[in-house]
């Protein structure tokens, strides 16, 4: 069976026969590729009996044979196959084995070792963008300083180490590059024919970046006719940044720094050199002081802290209940930037670049940030339709779906609904949700609360495994038991100061205590002491975070800033339409929901028709008026049914999504839209309910002959005056929803709001005439609603006055039987819903980051 010798970046292999080679760009691939266009399981190469072939996976780019797609390739000597991109994508060339050559057919380093000679590593690769050049990408070698960690797996890569294709047992077969500061991932030439040079994600252009947050056609660089260059927003979704400021258009001089999605891009010279981020990046807090106003005076919730995060590693925060942990987390995501002090991504200030930067950036909160009643992959797929382009492909989304999901071995479980998962398998889920726009960094705050032992021990050993995937992660937690699988832990002392920063196995030892039980013991018993002091005088603090501290004057960044607004990766309509289509599919999930939206306003309805509306004279025969005070009590209590109803669709709608909203705004949701997702989908209950409670109410009645609107018809003008109450109702249900900070808090101001309703309909006691209450009553919905079917059945002749003087009686004016009256009735019920949606738009607000509150 023949042996066939493949060929990447002047190294060579030879596959044998008798077993499959994967391709990928995870590390454990035989061949892996720190390629973003290379998808994480790529391809297998294997010998098939007749001869030998490349089986593509489903990848998102692509396998490519003679600038052809295709699913399968002939591999033969001779044969070139290039990988997520036709032109530049990484290439394997195929060749025949020489068994005289082979030990040459690589150059050998001067450096040998008990396995024999190291190849040189390669340069970066320059490139021309003339088609007929022929392009091999750089596989970038790990950079200086990475950090493994205490206690390895088997069959996993270190932190900090790339695989290399050629490797055996292990081992590298090319040095690590040196050098100061990050290495060009690839180095294109400008040629002078080239006067415009076009990036995207689509194969068409100029520089293919392969990233679904990088719109088709993103940016074009533009040769002007004195030799400068000028950068181009093509009308993306996600923008372009030039030294960390979106811009529209603007001069690109050699020391500016574009970035595009993942990918940043410098002018050297005559050549455009690209950095990708690929996880390989520094982050550092530096000074972080955050105090807020505290009975009169400050309160100091984090006290001047300072550390740096290894490349590629785990990072665990710990420490007893108010030591500043989520205020911390909050910090270093920018959720809430601290009033002193600066975090710094890759040497760049987060919170004045935040809006480029935010992506980069994975966070899970404790709260679920995913609809729990939805299945793992509609919920993931709708969470990439609102983070990902608009001119991202279906077929794109669900490559990258796919890709998450068998990453963190959830393949299995995608079409389970979360509520059905084990705890620590959701916990999975909301991993998997931030790691679809494939972020360096990820922050989880308690991921592991309130999960047994061993599904503590699952999702620490997953967070190890993404580490070492090439990922730092920053876990804040209270289980300290597991800790051994962290590279750093973070130890914070009560009133917020840093109480220890370095290796988890010697931090007991540092604190001179056997159980960490007896370390939180200390801190509350020993308020008084500085343990922030003690850490700054020990050898720990001048090995693991006396560079961070020292490194540099700090640029204190006074949260006086203007307000960041995210670009919004989707269109508005767009984000309108999937958030429509999300919460939708939420609410039919829920059957016990839906049957009791129709249950309750027709039993609603059922209860007022047990209500007798028998006339009696009044008390002066010569006026001839009936007195029907049973016609109030049903039209009130139809009109309290429509209002709790309503309110009651709605009234926790907006806080148990709060989590999420708030995560989702950081990703560039639109608020409006949102909201008008919340009003039009609540909208459409709020019509059948009114609907459903005027049908049972007023049909069994004997309704007048004729109406104001609708002459034959009066019922259909009564609907519509239910309709709008329930839909005004509604909309005070979601007021409330914004108030409140718990979801407990909703079912008392619900029923408050009913039982005021009541009082302010007008049928129990005269409210016009009366200053002050008539007043306050033109702010109550039932007051209108009421007053809109009042108006069509004549209820205050029906009624009598509500005077005894039957010569000068006193009518409700705001029942006055006219169309005009029945216009401004239902005229202001639509007021005041507008009002109270503009009110929750800004009251929302509240639940974002406050980097962006003042957007």
């Amino acid at each position: 069976m023949p042996q066939l010798v493949i060929e990447i970046n002047g190294q060579q292999r030879t596959l044998e026969p008798g077993r499959s080679y994967t391709i990928g760009r995870n590390p454990q691939s035989d061949f892996p590729f720190d390629d973003a266009r290379v998808s994480w399981h790529h391809g297998t190469m294997s010998f098939n009996g007749s001869g030998w072939q490349l089986d593509d996976h489903g990848s998102t780019n692509g396998t490519y044979v003679a600038g052809a797609r295709t699913m399968q390739a002939q591999l033969y000597p001779g044969a070139l196959v290039n990988l997520g991109n036709p032109e530049n994508g990484p290439r394997l060339a195929f060749s025949a084995p020489v068994a005289a050559a082979a030990p040459q057919a690589t150059p050998v380093h001067e450096a040998v070792t008990s396995r024999g000679p190291v190849p040189d590593a390669q340069p970066p690769v320059q490139q021309n963008w003339a088609p007929q050049a022929p392009q091999q990408p750089y596989q970038p070698q790990p950079q200086p300083g990475a950090f493994p960690h205490q206690q390895g797996y088997p069959g996993q890569p270190q932190p900090g180490f790339t695989p290399d294709p050629f490797a055996q047992d292990g081992f590298p077969s090319a040095p690590q590059r040196g050098g100061g500061g990050p290495q060009p991932t690839v180095i294109r030439n400008l040629t002078a024919a080239m006067r415009t040079v076009r990036i995207g994600r689509a194969l068409d252009n100029d520089i293919v970046v392969s990233d679904l947050q990088v719109s088709r056609h993103h940016a074009e660089l533009r040769q002007l006719p004195d030799g400068r260059y000028e950068i181009v927003d093509l009308g993306s979704h996600n923008g372009i940044y030039l030294n960390g400021q979106r811009v529209q258009r603007q001069l690109m001089g050699p020391q500016d720094r574009l970035t595009v999605g993942h990918s940043g891009f410098q002018l050297v010279g005559d050549q455009l050199q690209e950095f990708v981020d690929n996880g390989a990046v520094s982050f550092s807090a530096r000074h972080l002081t955050v105090e807020v106003e505290h009975k009169g005076g400050k309160k100091v919730l984090l006290n001047d802290v300072s550390f740096g995060l290894p490349e590629k590693s785990l990072v665990a925060v710990i420490g007893p209940s108010g030591s500043g942990k989520s205020t911390l987390l909050r910090a270093l995501t920018g959720y809430r930037p601290a009033d002193r002090g600066e975090v710094l991504y890759d040497g760049r200030n987060l919170y004045k670049q935040f809006a480029e930067l935010r992506s980069r950036i994975g966070l899970v909160p404790q709260s679920e940030i995913l609809h729990r009643e939805l299945t793992v992959r509609k919920g993931l797929k709708y969470a990439a339709r609102l983070r990902f382009p608009g001119d991202t492909e279906a077929k794109e989304r669900d490559a990258r779906i796919d890709e998450v999901l068998y990453e963190l071995r959830l393949d299995k479980r995608a079409d389970n609904k979360i509520t059905a998962l084990s705890g620590g398998q959701q916990k999975r889920v909301s991993v998997a949700l931030e790691l679809l726009t494939k972020p360096s960094l990820i922050f989880l705050d308690e991921p592991t609360s309130g999960l047994d032992p061993g599904m503590d021990r699952e999702v620490m050993q997953m967070l190890r495994g993404l580490a070492d995937d090439g990922r730092t992660i920053l876990v804040v937690t209270h289980s300290v038991a597991e800790l051994a699988l962290c590279d750093r832990l973070l130890v914070m002392a009560p009133g917020g100061s840093v109480a220890y920063f370095g290796p988890p196995d010697e931090a007991l030892h540092f604190f001179g205590y056997e159980t960490w039980a007896d370390v939180f013991q200390a801190f509350e018993n020993y308020p008084d002491h500085d343990w922030a002091g003690r850490y700054r005088g020990s050898v720990h603090y001048q090995q693991y975070s006396a560079p961070t501290v020292e490194a540099g004057e700090v640029q204190h960044a006074q949260v006086a800033q203007e307000a960041v607004k995210p670009p919004k990766p989707q269109s508005w309509g767009s984000q309108l339409w999937t958030l429509m289509r999300r919460y939708m599919s939420v609410l039919a999930s829920d059957r016990g929901f839906l049957a009791l939206s129709v249950l309750l306003p027709a039993v609603i309805g059922a209860v007022s028709v047990l209500v007798p509306n028998e006339a009696g004279l009044a008390a002066n025969p010569k006026t001839q008026l009936h007195l029907n005070s049973g016609a109030a009590t049903i039209i009130m209590i139809m009109a309290i049914g429509a209002c709790f109803s309503g309110a009651a669709n709605s009234v926790r709608e907006l806080i148990k999504e709060r989590a999420i909203y708030e995560r989702e705004r950081a990703t560039g949701l639109s608020r409006s839209a949102y909201m008008m997702s919340k009003i039009i989908v609540l909208g459409v209950f709020s019509v059948i309910q009114g609907a459903i409670i005027s049908a049972v109410g007023f049909l069994p009645r004997k309704l007048p002959q004729h109406g104001l609107l609708v002459k034959n018809l009066p019922i259909i003008e009564m609907t519509i005056g239910m309709i709008l109450l329930s839909f005004t109702a509604m909309m005070f249900g979601l007021m409330i929803s914004a108030l409140v900070k718990t979801s407990e808090k909703t079912m008392p101001l619900l029923v408050m709001f009913a039982i005021v309703q009541v009082v302010f309909t007008g049928c129990l006691f005269q409210i016009f005439s009366k200053p002050g209450l008539e007043q306050a009553a033109w702010l109550m919905p039932a007051r209108w609603g009421t007053g809109i079917v009042a108006t069509t059945l004549d209820l205050s002749k029906l009624m009598g006055p509500w005077n005894k003087d039957f010569e000068h009686p006193k009518y409700d004016p705001l029942w006055h039987q006219s169309v005009a009256q029945w216009s401004i009735d239902a005229a202001a019920l639509i007021a005041i819903s507008v009002v109270i949606g503009v009110i929750v738009t800004r009251l929302q607000r509240r639940h974002e980051p406050e980097v962006m509150q003042k957007g």
